[in-house]
């Protein structure tokens, strides 16, 4: 080989290896999502206070859950399926159940846990934890449901739970119950306060219960208090024939968990005062507010809002609001992450600098949260007989909110508050019908757990 060639050979090496390089560490990058899942960033309702004066703002921290890098390596799922087959299920409903389970059936993979239980007076497992493997024997056992008594739905939860708990040690698992009843808790615990706490003492050993009621003889606050305290979804459905799609929904989310036992942390510097969480229920020790959720989904944003009292502060002077933790597991490599990250604010004597620091999508959220928590309230003055009450809450907030969006120029949020203001009038001279109250509750809840829908 002549010295040219070997310099040639050189060269064609050193661009290969760095060729290689470049390759390896494209793959690497793309790799990255199965090691760091969840990004943490901080919003702010402004990013300019007016200056010389205490104030108030809304600190927004946000969590966005990113996809997984292909749907087959998503962690396996650990799933019951509680269904009521009281006597009210019989006929049309009790079909449209038995074909939402096969629709969460069909999406399962083989080595997917799936357990089901049927209740009425008692309570039965049908189907214990086991791999779904080819589907079939599940198939005909959930075909073969049939409607009969009362109605144990604490029993029936319990019972889906306690088959969850089977493969609960095994870490790879995403746990969860999905309830479906269409009736009234009349066997057993029967108060939304002990479904709450059931719900609690759930998401401590990581499952989630959600909740789907059916119909309008079910009890609706019971279903959202046991879905939000476990950190589930819950949903209205008035008739029979939107199960499927409910189910599919469902378990599309449950199918994408990225992250558990997610744990967010915020510290405020002296003189920030945190005030309240908005919508969700975190806690608040002196200067530092903290929030636990038990999942995350892959390509979806949730988020929790916290009100904060800002000190007075000269203009030109900038100051850290909010420094935010997060730490969660990731559900795939069962490896605990922690992200950090911080905001500052800035303040200004000038109105129009203010006014344009706005970020219209934190003021909304707020405006829709704070709605909803007015709702609920709503809610139990309607049932305390004081219709006129109620409306005046949600005529009061409206105010506040088309004050706000004047202010800001918020198109949106002026929307919002019209429609309030109509929702008041509404409910001052007709009530609450089954209907209305339960959609109340279920909007409220879904509001109040503060997360986009799928990107």
């Amino acid at each position: 080989m002549s010295k040219t060639d070997s310099i040639m050979k050189t060269k064609f090496l050193s661009f290969l290896a760095a060729a290689l390089s470049g390759v390896l560490s494209l793959t690497s990058c793309s790799a990255r999502p199965t090691d760091d899942v969840v990004q943490l960033r901080i919003d702010l309702d402004r990013t300019v206070l007016p200056a010389g004066a205490t104030g108030k703002a809304v600190v927004k921290v946000c969590f966005d859950g990113l996809r997984l890098p292909r749907p087959e390596a998503r962690p396996p799922v650990n799933l019951s399926i509680v269904i009521d087959r009281s006597g009210s299920m019989e006929g049309e409903k009790l079909a449209r159940a038995r074909e939402a389970a096969l629709e969460a059936l069909g999406r399962l993979a083989p080595d997917d846990v799936l357990s089901v239980v049927v209740y009425d007076t008692e309570v039965q497992t049908l189907v214990p934890a086991q791999c779904v493997g080819d589907g079939r024997s599940i198939a005909s056992a959930i075909r073969g449901i049939r409607a009969g008594g009362s109605t144990a739905l604490f029993g029936g939860v319990s019972q889906g739970a306690s088959e969850v708990r089977k493969h609960i040690e095994d870490r790879r698992y995403i746990h969860r119950v999905i309830l479906l009843s269409d009736g009234l808790a009349n066997v057993g615990p029967q108060s939304p306060e002990e479904l709450g706490r059931l719900g609690t003492a759930l998401v401590k050993e990581g499952i989630s219960v959600t909740t789907v009621g059916l119909g309008l003889g079910f009890n609706e606050d019971l279903m959202t208090r046991l879905a939000q305290r476990s950190d589930g979804n819950t949903y209205f459905v008035e008739s029979s024939d939107d199960l499927p799609r409910i189910f599919a929904g469902e378990l599309g989310d449950v199918l994408n968990v990225i992250a558990r036992r997610v744990v967010i942390e915020v510290e405020f510097p002296e003189g920030v005062r945190p005030l309240n969480f908005v919508g969700r229920e975190g806690v608040i020790r002196g200067r530092k507010a903290e929030l636990t959720l038990n999942q995350l989904y892959g390509g979806q944003e949730k988020f929790a809002l916290i009100e904060v009292e800002v000190p007075s502060c000269k203009a030109g002077s900038e100051l850290e609001i909010a420094t935010a933790k997060l730490s969660y597991e990731n559900a795939l490599t069962q490896k605990t992450t922690v992200v950090r990250t911080q905001r500052k604010v800035s303040f200004s004597e000038s109105r129009e600098t203010v006014v344009s620091s706005a970020d219209q999508k934190v003021q909304n959220d707020y405006a829709a949260n704070v709605i909803a928590e007015t709702k609920d309230k709503a809610v139990e003055l309607v049932d305390a007989n004081r219709r006129g009450d109620a409306a005046k809450e949600l005529r009061a907030k409206a105010a506040e909110l088309k004050a706000t969006a004047s202010t800001y120029n918020n198109a949106p949020m002026a929307a919002l508050a019209i429609q309030q203001e109509a929702e008041a009038d509404k409910l001052e001279r007709h009530g609450l019908s089954n209907a209305a109250r339960k959609t109340y509750r279920a909007e409220n809840a879904q509001t109040k757990s503060q997360q986009s829908s799928s990107k």
